[in-house]
């Protein structure tokens, strides 16, 4: 029986995960900024702090998954940083939209974990959220950062200005929000 709650808990967080996914890049595509921020993460978080970093490490796994199917399927210029198979993408594409997942799903459970008060709730709103900006980006400047002709830091920089901001300020919101309901109901 416990399993079986398990395999729906994830399956409950990952349809939110794609709603996510699908309602922001339909609503971000009439923004003109061009800013992309990603909000995916956040169900990521909720059920690494509530439930344990073995779901969070699975929903970060399936979230790292989907990235991969989604720059596949949907060619952009950045799909080669997050998918092997599309032209100039690799097995390092792969370590980029994987390995920073499954952390979003385990970093944010030991911070609350160690802080279980409401600092420490948003400080593990904003370590996950962080985990997923720094090894993502560190992976495109270690692995992919001589194909940007030096513009790489210019580039980066205006992720962490813009993207990165936005999507901890989310996380924070969200996750303050949400996680003191679902511990009272778990």
């Amino acid at each position: 029986m416990k399993k079986s709650s398990s395999i729906s808990r994830i399956a409950i967080f990952f349809a939110v995960m794609i709603t996510i996914h699908f309602v922001t890049s339909l609503v971000l595509q009439f923004v003109p900024s061009g800013i992309q921020p990603t909000l995916v993460h956040i169900p990521v978080v909720i059920a690494s702090i509530i439930y344990g970093p073995r779901t969070g490490a699975i929903l970060g796994l399936l979230m790292g998954l989907f990235s991969v199917t989604m720059n596949t399927v949907v060619l952009t210029p950045a799909s080669y940083l997050f998918s092997p198979f599309v032209p100039h993408g690799n097995l390092y594409s792969l370590v980029i939209a994987l390995i920073p997942r499954i952390l979003i799903g385990v970093t944010p459970y030991f911070v609350y974990k160690f802080l279980r008060n409401r600092a420490g709730l948003v400080t593990a709103a904003v370590v996950g959220s962080m985990t997923n900006t720094v090894f993502v980006l560190s992976g495109i400047y270690f692995f992919f950062g001589a194909s940007f002709s030096g513009g790489i830091q210019h580039f980066l920089a205006l992720i962490v200005s813009t993207n990165s901001l936005i999507e901890v300020i989310a996380t924070v919101l969200l996750t303050s929000a949400i996680v003191p309901s679902l511990e009272k109901l778990k």
